[in-house]
Formats: structure tokens, sequence, C-alpha cells
């Protein structure tokens, strides 16, 4: 039996068609046996046996005819797409998607109200809305929002009136790792004709330490070894020997270097000269310091490719001494939204 056009039936027709065709393969036809008795594709039985079993009836009846119904929507239809989008992840209303894109968005309307909207159109409310495209920030299922809470609360402000009693530095530290072939940025160049920059084959990096404080000063170490406790201690060492007689206060994250007890040992031998704290898990947005590591990666490796160890090392001391020469740019850390409760 030929196959025949499906759109040109009236509706009430393609409804009948796609109930007897699922359930002919309820009662345990093929579905090839299926599309030859009633004319249709194999493709399309799958397609209506997949809607039935993944919505039920309903989702074998027509959709509307003619031009998708669209272009505005009520006051209440708006506001609940823009409560979704601002309270929860498209995976959470289960949507295929990680972000809220403007086809995210488009297919959220759909499925709400069974409005089809274009891209365009759905761009032109979110602009409406107030919302812009953004870069997110990543976040951790581990991280624990009232421990955040009582950071900010509680626990900094004590860590704050205690320094200030002392007379002592707040400094925020951490470590990260630099390599040669960090990726960079874009570069211009004629449409189709991908750019090419030259740079070498091999594969090389070092470790960064450092601590900076809301007054603009920058401490750091650059090393070739692994992070390790000895690095850590040598560099408490360092910022002890800098402050001469003002306490350090440092705060670092969890680490499991950070809290082993070669370093809790030496911290206590040193309690005079320097108290550490940490951060709450998997929080590293709350770390100025953090805002050091992701300049450094973007300027002193993504805009001068180096060509061995040695002249990464150089590239990376050289950005670090010109930040500890511009306090200002050091304090600007601090006027990101996530850590100006620190400024």
């Amino acid at each position: 039996m030929r196959t025949q056009d499906f759109r040109s039936l009236p509706a009430a027709a393609q409804v009948d068609i796609r109930r007897k065709a699922v359930q002919a393969v309820l009662d345990g036809k093929t579905r090839s046996e299926v599309a030859i008795i009633f004319g249709v594709t194999r493709k399309a039985v799958e397609k209506w046996v997949a809607a039935y079993q993944a919505e039920g009836a309903k989702a074998l009846l027509a959709n509307p005819r003619g031009r998708p119904r669209g272009g505005s929507l009520e006051p209440w239809q708006a506001s609940q797409i823009v409560r979704s989008i601002t309270d929860r992840c498209p995976d959470q209303v289960k949507l295929p998607f990680m972000l809220w894109t403007r086809e995210a968005v488009a297919m959220l309307i759909q499925k709400r109200f069974r409005i089809s909207l274009s891209v365009w159109t759905t761009g032109r409310y979110l602009a409406k809305w107030g919302f812009t495209p953004q870069k997110p920030v990543r976040r951790a299922y581990e991280r624990n929002p009232q421990e955040v809470a009582r950071w900010m609360k509680e626990r900094y402000p004590r860590i704050k009136y205690r320094a200030k009693a002392e007379g002592g530095t707040i400094f925020w530290g951490d470590e990260t790792g630099l390599r040669s072939d960090h990726a960079f940025g874009r570069t211009y160049a004629k449409k189709g004709q991908t750019p090419v920059v030259p740079g070498t084959g091999q594969r090389f990096g070092c470790n960064m330490i450092s601590a900076i404080t809301n007054k603009g000063h920058l401490a750091f170490m650059v090393y070739k070894t692994k992070f390790n406790g000895g690095v850590l201690i040598n560099f408490m060492r360092r910022l002890i020997k800098q402050q001469n007689d003002r306490k350090v206060f440092l705060i670092i994250d969890s680490h499991p270097t950070h809290r082993s007890g070669r370093v809790r040992r030496w911290v206590a031998k040193n309690r005079r000269s320097l108290s550490v704290f940490y951060l709450p898990g998997y929080s590293p947005e709350l770390n100025p310091d953090e805002l050091l590591n992701q300049d450094v990666k973007a300027n002193a490796l993504g805009r001068k490719r180096a060509r061995d160890q040695k002249e990464l090392i150089k590239n990376v001391r050289g950005f670090l001494r010109r930040k500890q020469k511009r306090p200002e740019k050091v304090r600007n850390y601090f006027l990101e939204k996530h850590v100006r409760y620190a400024a």
C-alpha cells in the first residue's frame, strides 16, 4: 500500500489514524505492519507511539492549524515565565537545556501555554523583562547555602572585628596552576578562514600561590614544584616577615593541604604572628584572590605565549610585580559583587 500525504487529511481523520495505529502496536503488531496498513511511514508510527508513551492519549490530538499563535503573552503568562527563569534552571522544568537560552525560553512558553514564538521574538521579550546574556558562575552541588550565609553574617564579621582589635591585616590567599597550553581568547580573521596562532608544541607549566588585601597589598610566590605543606608554610613565613609586627589573618579554602597536620602544627606554633581561617566548602566565588588567578591566566598567559618554562615564569612574575606597584588595581578585585563584602 502506497503511503499518502498525511498532512492533506482533515484534523479529525489524522487523530483517528494516530489512535488506531498506536492501538494496533499495543495489540502486538509491528510498527512496519502498522505503517503498511494505514499507508504512513514507519517513522511516523514510531513517533506516535513514543508520544503516547510519554504523554498519553492527549499527545495524539491535532495541533492548531494555520500560522502559530504568538507575538504576545498575557501579563500573567509573562509573570510565570519570568519567575521560572529566575528561580529555576531549564532541567528543573524538564527542558533539554543547561542554560536559559532564547531557544530554551521559547520551548518553555510553547510547553506551558502552547504559544509558538520565534527566537527573535523571545529575545525581545527577554530584553523587555530586563534579562541580558551573561556568563554564569559555576556552583558545586556540594555547596552549603547555610554555611555560606553563616560565613557572611557571623564568621567573617568576627574575623574582621578581631583583626581590627589586634591590629592585624586580613589576607585572602589561594594557589593555582599555570600551563603553557592554557586556552586563550579570540582574534579577528576573514570569515571562513580559521586563524592560526604559532606556538610551541611542548607542554610545561608552573604554580603560583598569592594573597591580597583590600588595601591593595599583593604577596606572591611562583614555583616549579608541586603544591604541598612545605610550600604553604614557606609562603606564610614570608607573609609574617613582610608584615613586621602586624599579625597576619589568612583566609584560605579547605584544600586538604591547608588542613594537613604539618600545616596545623606550624600555625599553632606561630599563632602569635598568624591565624588561619577557612572559607565555606565549594565556594570559590567568596575569595577575592580567585579574581587575581583569573587575571593572571587571561593576561599573563593569554596575551603572550611563552616558549619554555623559564619564559613562562618570567612573564607571570613580571605581571604580578606590575600589579604590586598598582595597588588600586588589586583593590578593584574587591569590587566584584560576590566579594564586595570583603572590601
